[in-house]
């Protein structure tokens, strides 16, 4: 006898919605649980499929939550870029770009916690993939620091800066439990301001 519900799980959704399904699960289980306390098998229930279809997608978990990583943070990194690039000069991007930080890690809560969880850093390999998305958005915002005398190199260390502070204070932003919206953007102005005030300092 044919089983029916695994026929129909796999038969109901293109393979590219069902992957982004999946995706979009493993990000919520993952927000919740942590990777190492996650298991392909919850993930797969969660998500209302056999551990084989999922396996169809995702070689293990760790390219599962490698691509999960790194399609955050190319959304992030659109995100801000996105902001910025509408922004009227240096000092309105920067402000555009915290706010969209800001709002995105607020929005996207699930996404900020499997990017920068702590207990995720603790592990080498995730810390690495972790690494990736920062060096991502923080070329992106080295390409917005024009100070003249600047190297490539010191432009792109003053970046990681910049990013360290959007993410330090977003992680206890939310973990203070803080308010979203019109609160959020105030605040988010205000970090914008310490690290134009930051930038400014910096002379040829």
């Amino acid at each position: 006898m044919t089983d029916t519900s695994d026929r129909a799980v796999t038969t109901r959704l293109p393979a590219a919605e069902r992957r982004e399904q999946l995706l979009q699960v493993a990000l919520e289980t993952f927000a919740a649980k942590g990777f190492h306390e996650t298991s392909m098998n919850e993930v797969a229930e969660a998500a209302g499929v056999t551990k084989p279809v999922l396996y169809q997608h995702f070689a293990s978990k760790k390219a599962l939550y490698n691509e999960l990583v790194d399609e955050m943070g190319a959304r992030l990194e659109r995100t801000i870029f996105d902001a910025a690039a509408v922004a009227e000069g240096p000092r309105q991007q920067v402000e555009a770009g915290f706010r969209a930080y800001f709002r995105w890690a607020i929005g996207q809560g699930s996404a900020f916690r499997v990017l920068f969880s702590d207990r995720n850093r603790a592990d080498v390999e995730l810390a690495g993939a972790v690494a990736r998305v920062e060096s991502v958005v923080a070329d992106r915002v080295a390409s917005l620091i024009d100070i003249p005398g600047l190297s490539d190199d010191e432009r792109h260390v003053l970046a990681f800066g910049v990013v360290g502070i959007a993410e330090s204070t977003s992680r206890h932003w939310l973990q203070l439990g803080l308010g979203s919206g019109t609160d959020a953007d105030e605040f988010a102005d205000k970090v914008a301001r310490l690290a134009w005030s930051g930038l400014r300092g910096i002379t040829p």
